[in-house]
């Protein structure tokens, strides 16, 4: 059979709740793939933010405070991922023995800790959803130099990185304590847990992390991409725990190999953060260039180059990659509502059957009549950073129709992807020269249409969507020399895409979206300050489907939207789950930033 000699790269997609590996070949195409479900693990299922609930959109979710993963769980998912991909691959003939590299992808800020002697975990990790030590950050807070930790390391203090996390554990789990007390104690985030493990564990100690985790810390340096004494002394832990050496996001030996499973030998040779993992796999190799995740919400990064960028919007600032020497750097935002949004039309209005009538409802009409639709169910993220601000139609007249109120849901969207494109551009002072986009909503031709009317740039969507996955196998195949260089990955994963160029006059779209600051600006001021003790608990929830919870040792269905909202418009991926997570912590900020106004 033709093409069974060629060289073929395996990636590792470590998730929030499920690990997958897929195996490409050098046109970027998955081969052969697996994915499995793990246990999702919330100790004490009483903690829960505001009480219990949290609004989005059509959905009442119960959000835990505390998150865990079986560190050992995630480890045994990537091999057993990786035997029946591998059992796949052969089973068309290939052999094993053309997978010539892996990489990793991996969610990011989610903590471990082990004996750096034993190899064995001392806790389950803790989460990157984990708020647990919210009581630590305002502590944090409160000392001298706090201020200056987000101009170091790019990112806030808050209970979303690694350091809080750490903290927690040192002060509440005594095996963590015995382990600090004698200097035994290994940090690391799920990139460096892995490659720790399937390199042998401590017999090898392949103890390392890429500067996409790293940053993810709070311990590293932006610009040296080294642990800065600044940083480890003010959370107390300079010289007393063991962390791991940063090495680049692409590297022949770096990572080690694997020890052990049917692709015993094989070097690992690229390690990514998801979301950088995905601006790389939609080869946003360029500063201007940035990706874009519709699910739920949004996901956005921007390439700023090879000088990190501090934002002056509320975003945060991250590595994106570390590949030939220079790291590059990214700005990352978020959006609360997206497809989210047409499921309010479905369930909540009953405009249509399936999520993906949306997208005709929507043609039915040339305009949105005039409408504009501010979809902050959960306030307005960045750069507005609106947290009193609620759901608001403006325009309507006895013409509005159901196709205009569809049309305006899907330009709700693209008016804040383009607000946050636009702060980019502010911060970075680069261009955006094209965005890549991926996930559910963006199947939506007419929303993608849309979308390039807004930014006046080109919006680019592959054939292909696992672009998380591909971004680690692109990392690893730069090492291997599969690829040689960006030039090289031009057209990987291009065959097949769309293309959707403006079609309107910019000043057309700048009138659109003038129109929207306005109502941004009218739908202020429409929630009262929360009072303490105020909880809504009595809400009927829908029952979610897999992945499993252990709540104190009991199997149990957590109250927790986990599902894919979008299996009607698209595979999409966990991220749809992550970002309706995420909005809990970024809702924390947003009161704690009223509060300082105040």
């Amino acid at each position: 059979m033709t093409g069974l000699t060629d060289v073929f790269v395996g990636s590792i997609d470590q998730g929030t709740t499920s690990t997958r590996f897929l195996i490409f070949n050098k046109d970027g195409e998955p081969v052969a793939s697996h994915q499995i479900e793990f246990t999702q693990i919330y100790p004490n299922s009483g903690q829960a933010l505001r009480s219990g609930t949290l609004e989005i959109g059509c959905e009442l979710i119960i959000a835990y405070s505390w998150h865990e993963h079986d560190p050992l769980e995630l480890v045994s998912s990537v091999e057993a991922c990786i035997d029946e991909a591998v059992k796949r691959f052969e089973d068309q003939g290939h052999s094993r023995h053309n997978i010539k590299a892996v990489g990793i992808t991996n969610q990011r800020e989610t903590t471990v800790l082990w004996d750096s002697e034993t190899g064995e975990p001392l806790h389950n990790a803790i989460v990157w959803t984990d708020t647990r030590a919210q009581s630590i950050v305002q502590d944090l807070k409160s000392r001298k130099g706090a201020d200056e930790l987000q101009n170091i390391c790019g990112l806030p203090l808050s209970t979303y990185p690694s350091s809080t996390k750490l903290l927690w554990m040192l002060q509440h789990v005594p095996k963590v304590k015995e382990a600090y007390d004698k200097g035994r104690l290994a940090f690391g985030t799920v990139d460096s847990w892995l490659v720790y493990r399937l390199n042998g564990g401590a017999a090898a100690n392949v103890f390392v992390s890429d500067p996409t985790n790293a940053s993810r810390t709070m311990f590293m340096n932006l610009e040296t991409l080294q642990y800065d004494d600044r940083l480890l002394d003010f959370f107390g832990i300079k010289g007393k725990i063991h962390l791991p050496k940063v090495v680049p996001s692409s590297d022949k030996t770096a990572y080690g190999a694997i020890s052990s499973g049917v692709l015993e030998g094989i070097p690992i040779m690229g390690c990514l953060g998801d979301q950088s993992s995905a601006l790389v796999g939609q080869k946003g190799f360029y500063p201007g260039l940035a990706k874009n995740t519709y699910g739920t919400g949004c996901f956005l990064l921007y390439n700023v180059g090879e000088k990190p960028v501090i934002s002056k919007h509320g975003l945060l600032a991250t590595v994106a990659f570390q590949f030939d020497g220079k790291p590059v750097y990214a700005l990352e935002g978020s959006i609360a509502v997206a497809g989210s949004g047409i499921k309010f039309l479905q369930n909540n209005l009953s405009l249509f059957q399936e999520s993906k009538e949306v997208n005709e409802l929507a043609a039915s009409v040339d305009d949105n009549g005039g409408c504009v639709f501010v979809t902050a169910f959960s306030g307005l993220f960045a750069p507005y950073w609106i947290d009193d601000a609620k759901g608001t139609i403006f325009g309507i007249t006895q013409y509005t129709q159901k196709g205009h109120i569809a049309r305006a849901t899907l330009e709700a969207t693209c008016y804040q992807t383009k607000a946050i494109l636009d702060a980019m551009e502010k911060d970075s002072g680069h261009a955006l020269s094209e965005l890549a986009v991926d996930g559910g909503v963006s199947n939506s031709d007419l929303a993608m249409q849309i979308q390039a009317d807004l930014i006046s740039i080109p919006v680019y969507r592959p054939k292909m969507r696992e672009t998380t996955a591909l971004g680690a196998a692109i990392a690893a195949g730069l090492a291997l020399g599969l690829w040689r260089n960006f030039t090289e990955l031009r057209d990987i994963n291009r065959a097949g895409g769309v293309v959707f160029e403006p079609n309107v006059p910019r000043e057309k779209g700048a009138e659109m979206f003038s129109l929207w600051e306005k109502a941004v600006q009218m739908s202020r001021g429409w929630v009262e300050k929360e009072k303490q003790g105020d909880s809504d608990s009595t809400s009927i929830m829908k029952k979610p489907r897999k992945p499993s919870v252990v709540i104190n040792g009991t199997p149990l269905e957590p109250n927790i939207v986990s599902r894919n909202i979008f299996e009607d418009l698209d595979e999409a991926d966990e991220e749809d789950m992550l970002l309706e997570l995420r909005k809990i912590e970024i809702q924390q900020r947003l009161k704690r930033l009223r509060r300082v106004k105040v």
